[in-house]
């Protein structure tokens, strides 16, 4: 059969494969084509975009997943009615299963599909080296023909007019030319990029990006190259007959769930199959008639508060699978059976627990059957691939041995594991759970199922001042209760005599500067943290805003003031509220996270926020009680990291809040944008004098005193506490310290005279939780006793 067809593969990831293979499509689409896209390797996310750009259900070929024989087969189904087939690779050209000498490569599936290669290249680092890199992917393999080059991200006209003149003598020509302004890319996450399906502005962006791809690229010259593909002697491969006379399966979908193959539902229509979907986001209840259970992959993390708050949902599917209704999860559906992930209740109807680890789990696998299960008799041995973050807690009966290796969980109706399989490959499964789905009792309709659960959203505005009313003993506010140096009060008053003037802190910024041992264009003063945080938010065009929970609230307030949706990263009190950097997206190009933090006061390692640096982001870490901390031991305010900046409050512990004064510390380049947005004069004279007088010599030996006193007071407390039965989180090291609570106990204490901050209104934390500000010893005192008094 003929189908025009063309590959588009790079030298390896990250040159823009994803973003010029769609853009093809988009563009010869708007251009009049009927375009089918199809994807090389195992990926799910590329074909959503590839489906946005043609119209057409996105299609993978990997000779892995389905065997080599299939390959071609497989793409003259996908591509029935097309007038051109755009087939996007994976990673390098030549990049295939290690140690198979690139066995399922883009090379050697273009090798089965007799295709030509169009090869994109990013240039942004190179010019004339590019024709090396061209002309050794092109020697490499005599059996892969490159057809065309496109270059991306090119600087100047000047740039790529040198790289053309370059790849002259290789014969292979250049048929567009993309500018480093003018590539439209996708934002990334754990696993890769983030599905189409999640994204508002998908589409729109693919019809930009279709308008940018007619510009840049010879349209007519990719028409001609495909077209030169020679006849495939292959017969299209055909699930069967589809009917509409057999049971109904559920199959998961919406934004959580956007990982499954089109021939999965293709295959079960052949076998009599109804497939339905329904949205566990959305729906509170199965599809009707339901009679088989189908759960693909997806990011059930990401979305897993509204997951459990999703109770009418749960409930049906626990009863459903309870009454032995045939059932397959793959991946997130494998979490989302469970009890829990990462804290958030699930279905609950496998006895497992999910929690976000820092080791991405990746690569083809050959799996057997142990036993016999759902999906396979004893014996049988499957391809596939795993591709997950989380982990789970092992299972006495799995539901297949992964390389020897036990995998996921199988009863007699479930079969729940982490490997994702194509069924065009092994058409077995699918007819073994359409057999069982005939032979099945439909679900029972769902009873007294309960309310969708009201999730509680934070004040993020509350502030302990909030809770220190007046006549109560304040434990709600950081603030220390000792009096003011005489030299601090001496310069604040001689400040006054400058107030006719307009306030400049240029002497401020060099005091600060000399105080860190930067350079001026390190430091910028502000109006307090929260000046400093709303700076952070109006300074960038942010595409994916990370905070770190529980900790203040002001950074996700500013940033959502300032039009960004914000993702939260919380931390689990069963990890004593201990940051694991892999469980910040990869693809967050700013994370705000506190050190050491409130309300947890839990005291970062610096290299664990070093860890979260990269190109492209940037990490601020919030050091507004750093200088109650002896020694100042894990502070990043000498470290020059890219990206990098520090801010630091000096209201905590010369009892200032009123004054507003603050800074920020790191990278010049980031300052300059925050600079930008700073109002004229926002850095009052008494502030630049309180800057001045908090950061020399005598100050910066005074604080090292007032926080070692600090931490015998905060031992006191930790010692009472504790000796009253009160959990608390360890090792604190701020001067407050985070309590776990019966429900009341606020309340109570209020009552009897103590104001404690409330934990409900930090994101992560609930009615349970208190924070106590340290105090004297006295204070401490009479706290413990009037605690025992409602014990």
């Amino acid at each position: 059969m003929r189908v025009p067809r063309v590959v588009v593969a790079a030298p390896g990831s990250g040159h823009g494969k994803t973003t010029v293979a769609t853009g093809l499509m988009a563009a010869l689409r708007r251009a009049g084509h009927i375009v089918s896209g199809h994807k090389i390797g195992p990926d799910y996310i590329d074909p959503g975009y590839h489906s946005l750009a043609t119209g057409r259900p996105g299609r993978n070929l990997d000779p892995h997943l389905v065997g080599e024989d299939l390959v071609a087969p497989l793409f003259l189904h996908g591509a029935a009615g097309a007038d051109i087939a755009v087939i996007e690779g994976v990673m390098g050209l030549y990049d295939g299963m290690i140690g198979t000498d690139g066995y399922a490569s883009t090379a050697h599936t273009a090798a089965l599909l007799s295709a030509p290669v169009i090869l994109v290249v990013d240039v942004s680092h190179a010019s004339r080296s590019i024709a090396a890199i061209v002309h050794g992917m092109a020697s490499y393999d005599r059996g892969t023909r490159i057809a065309g080059v496109i270059l991306n991200k090119a600087g100047s006209q000047r740039h790529s007019d040198e790289v053309i003149r370059a790849l002259e003598p290789t014969g292979i020509p250049v048929i567009g030319v993309l500018g480093r302004d003018d590539g439209i890319t996708v934002p990334s996450r754990h696993l890769g990029l983030v599905p189409a399906e999640e994204r508002d502005e998908a589409t729109a962006q693919v019809d930009r990006l279709a308008v940018r791809i007619a510009e840049r690229i010879d349209l007519t010259e990719i028409l001609g190259i495909a077209s030169a593909a020679p006849d495939l002697p292959a017969t299209p491969w055909s699930p069967g007959t589809p009917t509409e006379d057999g049971p109904v399966i559920a199959v998961a979908g919406g934004r959580a769930f956007t990982f499954r193959y089109t021939e999965t539902e293709e295959l079960l229509r052949a076998h009599g199959c109804r497939p339905v979907s329904f949205d566990p986001l959305r729906d509170g209840r199965l599809p009707a008639g339901t009679a088989g259970i189908y759960l693909g992959g997806g990011f059930p993390e990401v979305h897993a508060a509204d997951l459990a708050a999703n109770l009418p949902l749960r409930a049906h599917l626990r009863a459903a699978i309870a009454a032995g209704v045939p059932t397959v999860a793959e991946c997130a559906g494998l979490l989302y059976l469970g009890r829990e992930v990462d804290g958030h209740e699930m279905v609950g109807a496998l006895d497992t627990s999910a929690r976000m680890t820092p080791r991405l789990t990746l690569g083809y696998r050959t799996a057997i059957a142990p036993q016999d299960t759902l999906l396979a008799p004893a014996g049988t041995r499957v391809t596939g691939h795993e591709f997950h973050r989380t982990a789970i807690d092992p299972g006495s009966s799995p539901a297949w041995l992964l390389d020897g290796r036990p995998d996921g969980v199988a009863t007699a109706t479930v079969h729940a594991s982490y490997l994702h399989t194509h069924w065009a490959g092994h058409p077995d499964l699918a007819r073994r759970f359409a057999d069982a789905a005939r032979a099945a009792e439909p679900a029972p309709e769902p009873t007294s199922a309960p309310a969708r659960r009201r999730t509680h959203e934070p004040d993020l505005h509350h502030h302990g001042d909030r809770d220190a009313t007046e006549g109560l003993v304040d434990l709600a506010v950081n603030v220390s209760r000792r009096p003011r140096p005489a030299w601090l009060d001496d310069a604040l008053r001689a400040s006054l005599d400058d107030l006719a003037r307009y306030p400049d802190p240029s002497d401020a910024r060099a005091t600060l500067a000399d105080r860190h041992g930067r350079s001026n264009d390190e430091v910028l003063p502000t109006s307090g943290g929260a000046e400093a945080f709303t700076l952070v938010a109006r300074a960038r065009a942010w595409r994916k805003p990370v905070v770190v929970h529980p900790q203040f609230t002001e950074p996700e307030a500013a940033l959502l003031a300032a039009g960004h949706r914000v993702t939260r990263v919380v931390l689990r009190r069963d990890d004593g509220f201990v940051l694991d950097p892999g469980t910040v997206p990869e693809d967050a190009d700013l994370v705000i996270v506190g050190n050491p933090t409130n309300p947890t006061s839990v005291l970062h390692p610096a290299d664990t926020l070093l860890a979260l640096t990269r190109p492209g982001r940037v990490v601020v870490v919030d050091e507004a009680f750093m200088d109650a901390v002896a020694g100042e031991t894990e502070s990043l305010t000498g470290r020059f990291v890219p990206g990098l900046v520090v801010l630091r409050s000096l209201t905590k512990t010369w009892a200032i809040p009123g004054l507003r004064a603050g800074y920020v510390v790191g990278d010049a380049a980031v300052l300059v944008d925050l600079a930008a947005q700073q109002p004229p004069w926002s850095v009052s004279t008494p502030a630049a004098a309180a800057m001045i007088a908090c950061a020399s010599g005598r100050a910066v030996c005074e604080t090292d005193v007032i926080a070692r006193k600090i931490a015998t007071d905060r031992a006191v407390l930790v010692d009472a506490l504790t000796g009253l039965g009160i959990r608390l989180v360890s090792p604190a090291t701020a001067p407050f310290v985070l309590a776990s609570v019966p429900e009341g106990t606020r309340e109570r204490l209020q009552e009897k005279g103590f104001a404690l901050r409330r934990g409900d209104t930090f994101p992560g934390l609930g009615d349970d939780w208190v924070r106590i500000a340290v105090r004297d010893a006295a204070t401490t005192a009479a706290l413990v006793e009037a605690w025992r008094t409602i014990l």
